[in-house]
């Protein structure tokens, strides 16, 4: 499954049309993504990013609130019915 998530722009190094890229925060991992389709996306907005490429500027507090779904879900993940091991049920 892929998702699209927020991210924070640090940088804006290439203001080219097609070539727009830019540094972007995601919670503390900064990856280079394709600005391109966001021309309007300045230093400091939030946008929400798919495989390297921001799709479009969303509000500081919607990405707020996907950052903390997220956190659900990794939470989710620590309740998943783990398969019995060699330890005995419920262990990795």
């Amino acid at each position: 499954m892929c998702l699209a998530i927020p991210g924070r722009i640090l940088t804006i190094a290439d203001d080219g049309e097609l070539t727009r890229r830019g540094r972007v925060d995601f919670g503390g991992i900064v990856k280079e993504v394709s600005l391109a389709f966001v021309p309007e996306a300045r230093v400091g907005d939030y946008v929400i990013v798919h495989v390297g490429v921001a799709l479009s500027v969303v509000d500081e507090r919607e990405a707020a609130r996907v950052f903390e779904y997220l956190t659900e879900i990794e939470g989710l993940r620590e309740l998943e019915v783990r398969e019995p091991g060699p330890e005995g049920p419920g262990r990795q």
